[in-house]
């Protein structure tokens, strides 16, 4: 089947082109004039005025965990403690045979210092467990800390932390590590759970845009099931249809003892179309609302300085190690010790092989050219660079000058060369690359985002760290297939079809309303998988 896309522009290498663009079983064919193409097409897909882009690839996302959420307790679209409670009890309600309530997507900012209490979700008589919505801590009740055993007694573990009141008795939120001490305990969901929830997500990503991705965490974290054997069954049986490689999660309670189970985790997806296993994700330190962020400077009004979950010492022998076995590796660094620390391991190790470091909130400047001497990409996630209550109530207070300015460096990364690619951290924020282009270029908030009302949401993040609009939906189209070794993300002949089509031309719109564009038709291997209605 031939089809041909026309009357609009296209996004691709050379520019916005007003081209036409043909497909020919499932491959780009040909991107020229119309008049040129037209007697080759079957049928035809008439943009509109819109524009055609390649497939978006979101480098950075947990979509089995997203998929979970929304089948349980989400809290995600909505915001305030009234609301919560409201939405937890109108849930529980509804799910009387449940032994836990448990679910997620609350924000740490409806609360006074970022932090809710077991006694807001007593009226249960059923433990509850909620992770927040950074995936960094959970919200449980008195009778979940009852059944996990948490006491004033329990020790902290080693790379997390229980919060509590000035007596030391456990006050509801268990951060980092500490989840596992009581999202360990709620029950399974089935392997039909992990399928279902998965196939849910991919239609979500679908109507966005997004036709493949990287899934930062195939593993078992803070309470969530390891999700390999969902995406080895879902790519064996068809039902996956997106593009995607996991990164395998490093357990960081071990050493190099796991590197033999992570190759034969990633030889368990060797020849399959749609699901590779290449990459290990390595999470370095955790955030800084909850101050386990690495910061090479104590935080100010509280002190410390965050967390290094594997130790700076052995990391570079465990990169070394990866990197000589062909893995890409795939880092979570916010804090700039973190993100010194990541920089450090990879001195020396294979540019070819595609190493990553993923959120990048605080680079310390002398950092910034690092990236590209080393052949590092920067895996950005730009819907958190923003005026919202989150970092202004939360952030900005505890980093002080001049870390403050040293957040989300953008335009430092690329004028130095740096490679991008893009992501979402979907369920953390919001899966939809528009949106994070939108902040890329403005650092204000969407005018659709729950913090749109928020009384600084209007005023840009660091202005002078705005990217151009073509350079970001590069990261989320070529940069991130380029993470991904997809053969997707770019329209040009050869390619597959995996292409989207935007109801307006954003380069055409103010840059203030790129937020408005939206996703009017997506395809892969050059058949709809998403329209519109």
């Amino acid at each position: 089947m031939n089809i041909l896309f026309r009357g609009g522009r296209a996004f691709t290498p050379r520019g916005v082109l007003a081209e036409a663009v043909l497909v020919r079983d499932g491959v780009i064919a040909a991107v020229g004039p119309e008049g040129d193409l037209a007697r080759e097409a079957h049928e035809t897909v008439d943009l509109d005025g819109g524009l055609l882009t390649p497939g978006f690839t979101d480098a950075h996302l947990h979509p089995v965990q997203a998929g979970l959420e929304r089948a349980t307790c989400d809290l995600s679209e909505i915001f305030g403690l009234e609301a919560y409670i409201e939405k937890i009890a109108d849930y529980a309600a509804k799910n009387q045979d449940k032994e836990w309530i448990d679910g997620g997507g609350w924000d740490m900012s409806a609360f006074p210092g970022g932090l809710p209490h077991r006694e807001h979700l007593d009226f249960l008589d059923r433990p509850v467990y909620l992770i927040q919505r950074d995936h960094h801590a959970a919200w449980v009740n008195t009778r979940a800390l009852e059944v996990a055993g948490i006491t004033a007694a329990t020790p902290d573990p080693a790379d997390g932390r229980i919060e509590r009141d000035a007596a030391g008795a456990p006050t509801g939120v268990l951060h980092e590590g500490a989840m596992d001490l009581a999202g360990l305990l709620t029950p399974r969901p089935t392997e039909q759970d992990l399928l279902d929830a998965l196939e849910d997500a991919q239609r979500h990503l679908f109507s966005l845009g997004v036709t493949g991705w990287q899934d930062a965490i195939v593993g078992s974290y803070a309470g969530s099931d390891d999700q390999l054997p969902t995406y080895l069954a879902a790519a064996r049986s068809g039902r996956l249809r997106a593009r995607v490689v996991g990164a395998l999660w490093w357990d960081r309670t071990r050493g190099l003892d796991q590197i033999e189970d992570l190759v034969a985790r990633r030889a368990s997806a060797e020849g399959l179309d749609r699901f590779r296993a290449t990459s290990v994700k390595i999470m370095q330190d955790g955030i800084t609302e909850n101050f386990t962020a690495a910061t090479l400077e104590p935080y100010c009004r509280c002190g410390g300085t965050g967390l290094s979950y594997v130790d700076p010492a052995k990391l570079t022998e465990y990169v070394a190690e990866l990197d000589r076995l062909g893995f890409q590796v795939h880092f979570h660094a916010i804090g700039e010790r973190a993100v010194r620390e990541a920089l450090d391991s990879l001195e020396g190790t294979d540019p070819a092989n595609r190493h990553h470091i993923a959120h990048l909130q605080i680079i310390e400047p002398s950092d910034v050219p690092r990236f590209a001497a080393l052949g590092v990409t920067a895996n950005l996630q730009p819907l958190w660079a923003t005026h919202h209550a989150q970092m202004d109530e939360l952030t900005l207070p505890y980093l002080g000058e001049p870390r403050s300015s040293w957040q989300y460096p953008f335009k430092d990364l690329l004028d130095r060369g740096t490679r991008f690619c893009a992501g979402s951290d979907w369920p953390v924020s919001d899966a939809d690359p528009l949106q994070g282009m939108h902040v890329a270029v403005n650092r204000t908030e969407p005018g659709g985002s729950v913090h749109a009302g928020y009384p600084t949401a209007r005023t840009p993040f660091l202005p002078g760290q705005r990217i151009d609009l073509a350079t970001a939906m590069a990261a989320y189209t070529a940069g991130s297939a380029w993470i991904n070794r997809s053969p997707a993300g770019v329209i040009e002949p050869g390619r597959p079809a995996d292409l989207v089509v935007l109801d307006r031309d954003p380069f055409a719109l103010p840059p203030e309303e790129i937020w408005t564009t939206r996703v009017r038709m997506t395809f892969v291997d050059g058949e709809p998988v998403y329209e519109r209605r």
